[in-house]
């Protein structure tokens, strides 16, 4: 099975000390690789846009993160000054608390919430479901909640828990979603034999700060 690595790769840089000259980094490796999108910090949206400006690299930025605990009108609020900051696609940590609490109609009035003003600017809401941190009953929990709304997309991880993207939990999410819901998977992606294992279980999109790596060793396998 062949795969566009390149293509399905968001270049990410979400630590607490990043700065605009990181951003301004990995937005020209970026476009260097023809990556799918970066993945960055909401301060960082419009100078990306600039760089980016001219090239087919998506901007991607993170609501609620790491830890998901924000009310949902703040939720709403954060998605509202990102889209208006310019980003194409959200990724979102659900409220990891409530799932936990088996509070299932507060992550469904948080996601109906949420998806209006992303929907209403036509851009792209991925749901982080922290599945390192979930029992396996709660992925399945999470996978039949959200396959009632028009996601796009449901993302393994942050990369901030204990555990990152597995295998195992990119299948239970490909099996249990529809296919029109994708998978995002996220955190300890730093090989590129990792990247093509978790293609072939089924996600099309990689995030990951170790993208010139994997790419380094995608030529070198290819040599």
């Amino acid at each position: 099975m062949s795969f566009n690595l390149s293509g399905s790769i968001e270049h990410t840089l979400l630590k607490q000390t990043t700065t605009m000259a990181e951003v301004d980094k990995l937005c020209l490796e970026a476009s260097m690789e023809n990556f799918y999108a970066v993945c960055i910090p909401a301060k960082f949206i419009v100078n990306a846009k600039k760089m980016l400006d001219g090239s087919n690299v998506k901007v991607v930025s993170v609501i609620s993160f790491p830890l998901g605990f924000q009310p949902v009108d703040l939720k709403v609020q954060e998605i509202e000054e990102a889209l208006n900051r310019g980003a194409d696609e959200l990724d979102m940590v659900i409220d990891l608390s409530a799932l936990k609490s088996g509070d299932y109609k507060r992550l469904e009035y948080e996601i109906e919430n949420c998806l209006k003003p992303v929907y209403s600017a036509g851009k792209v809401l991925k749901v982080i479901v922290e599945s390192g941190i979930l029992t396996k009953n709660e992925l399945l929990e999470c996978c039949a909640l959200y396959s009632n709304y028009d996601i796009d997309f449901m993302k393994t991880s942050t990369g901030f828990a204990s555990k990152g993207a597995t295998v195992e939990a990119v299948r239970i999410m490909r099996a249990n979603l529809p296919y029109r819901v994708g998978i995002k998977a996220s955190g300890g992606i730093r090989s590129y034999q990792a990247a093509i294992d978790l293609l072939e279980a089924g996600a099309v999109r990689l995030g990951t700060s170790a993208s010139m790596q994997i790419m380094k060793e995608s030529r070198e396998n290819k040599a």
